[in-house]
This record gives structure tokens, C-alpha cells and sequence, in this order.
């Protein structure tokens, strides 16, 4: 993974911080997680946060192997 240094406003990195403690995340893990939410956010304008959130919580799960098969009916 190709890594760039940026520079970031202070308060932004403040509250990514506290967040990131809060969320059990690190602080650039949090921008991370803030700028993916905001490009799916931007790429599907019509899309409701919670189901952007659910999306990428579905995702995590299918990757760690948690999914359950849905009997319908």
C-alpha cells in the first residue's frame, strides 16, 4: 500500500483523533474511513447514510467470514 504524507488542519486532525480512541481506530484510519464513506456518499448521492453504513458493515462481515445463508420461506 503506497503511503503519502499530506498536511491536514489541526482541528480536523483533532477530531479524527477522538473519534478514532472512541471507535477503536487510529487516527489515520479514521480520515480513512471518513474519506471512503464520503466517496460512496458523492458516487451514490441518493443513498441514505445508514444504508451506506449498513453496506460497509455487510462488506466487513462477508470478509470475515460471518454471513449466514438467508432460508426464504
Amino acid at each position: 500500500m503506497a503511503t503519502a504524507s499530506v498536511r491536514l488542519d489541526q482541528d480536523l486532525v483533532e477530531k479524527a483523533t477522538i473519534m478514532g480512541r472512541a471507535l477503536n481506530r487510529t487516527m489515520p484510519k479514521q480520515i480513512e474511513h471518513w474519506a471512503k464513506i464520503g466517496e460512496m456518499m458523492e458516487d451514490n448521492p441518493d443513498l441514505p447514510y445508514e444504508f451506506v453504513k449498513q453496506a460497509i458493515i455487510s462488506k466487513a462481515e462477508k470478509e470475515a467470514g460471518k454471513l449466514e445463508p438467508y432460508d426464504f420461506g
